[in-house]
C-alpha cells in the first residue's frame, strides 16, 4: 500500500464573508489560533515565471532573503522609495495585469509604503488617460507597446484629459522606439523613467529623462548588479562592441526551478555568479547600456548578423503601422531572410501601395542588407499582454505558408 492510502488524507475548508455549506468559517479558525507571535517567521519570495518569449516559461526560484516577515528591504520596495520617491501619497495607476513581474511587485511594493493602487481589468489606450485624470495618478508603470496605442489615439483624444497630476511614468519590459519615447516625454514631460531587468532580479539598469535626453536610446547605467558585456568565449568586451549581458552578483540570485542545466546556462562559464537572460547590447564610455535585441532573435542572413529591434524600431515610427514584428526564416542561399509583419493602424489599407510605401520608409533609414525580403500585413501580432513579441508563435505561423528563395 502506498502512504497515501495508509495515512488518511486531511483536508481543511474555509470561508469568510459568509457561511458555505461544507466549509467552516475563516473567522472561528482564526479565533481558536494563538495572538503569539512564532519565533520564526521567515519573510520568504516569490517565484514568478519567465514571459515565455523565446520558449517554454521557466520558474524562477530566487535566493531566499534573511529576514522575518516584519523586516524592511525588499528589492522592489527599496527601489521605489529611494530611486522613485514612492510615499503613502502616490496613487498608482498599473495598465498591465499582476501575473507579470513588474506589475505586481510594485503594486506590492507602493502598498507597503501606504500608496493606493488602480488596476485596469486591460489596457485601454484611452480609458488610461480617463483614470489618470479621475483617480489624479502621480505613479504609472508602462510598456513602449502601450506608448505606440497612446500616440496613435486622435489628438484632440489626448488634449481631453488633464495629466498634470502624474509625476513619474516608468517604462521597462521590452526596448522602446527613440522616436515613441522622445514623443512621450514631449507630450508627458521629461518625468519618463525607463529600466531593464528581468524576472530574475539579476540586475538592473536605470535612466532618468534628462540623461536619456543627452542619450538617446539608452536603458541607463547599472543600479543593481555589476554589468559586463562578454564575447563568445566570455571574455569581457570593450565599450562600444556588441555582447551578451552580464550582471554579476556576490552570490548566485537565483536558480530555476527543476531546471539546473537552464541556471547552468544563464550563467558565466568562468563566474558562477555573473547571469544572463540572453540580451545583447553594448556599452558606451560611461557606462550606459544600450540594447540591440536578444540573443535568440538575432538574424544571420548571408553570415551577417542582423537585429530585429533596429527595423522593428523604423517601422512603428510610421504613421500607418499599429504593431510590427520582424523574423528570421529559412533560406537555402542566405541561410536566414529577414521578414517584417506587420499590423496596420484601422484606417490604413493593407496591400501593395502601403508596401511600397514601408520599404521607402525603410530604406531611408537603414542599410540596405536589413531591408526586410518580405513584408506581410496581419490583423494581430501575438504579444504578452506585457507587450513582450512571442516569436515563436509568429515563425510557426509563416514558416510553412510564405515562399522563400
Amino acid at each position: 500500500a502506498t502512504l497515501s492510502e495508509l495515512v488518511p488524507r486531511q483536508v481543511t475548508r474555509l470561508s469568510f464573508g459568509g457561511q458555505l455549506d461544507g466549509y467552516d468559517s475563516l473567522d472561528r479558525a482564526a479565533d481558536m489560533e494563538s495572538d503569539v507571535p512564532l519565533p520564526d517567521q521567515p519573510r520568504g519570495a516569490d517565484m514568478l515565471y519567465s514571459s515565455g518569449t523565446t520558449g517554454r516559461p521557466k520558474g524562477i526560484k530566487p535566493a531566499l532573503p534573511n529576514r522575518q516577515i516584519q523586516d524592511p528591504g525588499d528589492q522592489m520596495t527599496a527601489m521605489n522609495q529611494s530611486v522613485w520617491g514612492v510615499t503613502e501619497d502616490d496613487i498608482y495607476l498599473s495598465p498591465a495585469p499582476l501575473y507579470h513581474a513588474a506589475p505586481l511587485r510594485t503594486c506590492a511594493s507602493v502598498q507597503a509604503l501606504g500608496g493606493t493602487v488602480v488596476v485596469m481589468n486591460r489596457f485601454d489606450p484611452e480609458k488610461a488617460l480617463e483614470y489618470i485624470e479621475r483617480y489624479r495618478i502621480t505613479y504609472s508603470q508602462w510598456v513602449p507597446t502601450m506608448f505606440v496605442r497612446l500616440l496613435k489615439l486622435p489628438q484632440e483624444t489626448r488634449d481631453r484629459y488633464d495629466m498634470s497630476s502624474l509625476r513619474l511614468a516608468v517604462h521597462a519590459a521590452a526596448p522602446c522606439p527613440v522616436d515613441v519615447k522622445r514623443k512621450m516625454i514631449d507630450w508627458w514631460g521629461p518625468i519618463l523613467d525607463e529600466y531593464y531587468s528581468s524576472t530574475e532580479l539579476n540586475g538592473m539598469t536605470i535612466v532618468h529623462s534628462d540623461e536619456w535626453l543627452r542619450k538617446p536610446g539608452t536603458v541607463g547605467r547599472a543600479a543593481l548588479g555589476v554589468l559586463h558585456i562578454c564575447g563568445e568565449n566570455g571574455e569581457d568586451l570593450p565599450p562600444g562592441e556588441v555582447g551578451t549581458l552580464y550582471f554579476e552578483r556576490d552570490e548566485l540570485p537565483f536558480n530555476y526551478h527543476n531546471a539546473p542545466e537552464k541556471t547552468q546556462e544563464a550563467q558565466h562559464p568562468a563566474h558562477p555568479t555573473w547571469t544572463t537572460t540572453g540580451d545583447v547590447g553594448f556599452v558606451d564610455e560611461e557606462g550606459y547600456l544600450f540594447l540591440t535585441d536578444r540573443k535568440s532573435f538575432m538574424i544571420i542572413s548571408g553570415g551577417v548578423n542582423i537585429y530585429p529591434q533596429e527595423i522593428e524600431n523604423v517601422l512603428i515610427e510610421h504613421s500607418s503601422v499599429l504593431d510590427a514584428a520582424v523574423i528570421g526564416l529559412p533560406d537555402d542561399e542566405m541561410g536566414e531572410i529577414v521578414m517584417a509583419v506587420v499590423q496596420p493602424v484601422p484606417e490604413a489599407e493593407a496591400g501593395d501601395a502601403l508596401r511600397d510605401e514601408l520599404l521607402s520608409h525603410l530604406r531611408a533609414q537603414i542599410a540596405k542588407y536589413k531591408l526586410p525580403r518580405r513584408l506581410v500585413f496581419s490583423t494581430d501580432l501575438p504579444r504578452t499582454p506585457t507587450g513582450k513579441l512571442v516569436k515563436g508563435k509568429l515563425r510557426d505561423r509563416y514558416s510553412g505558408k510564405v515562399s522563400i528563395g
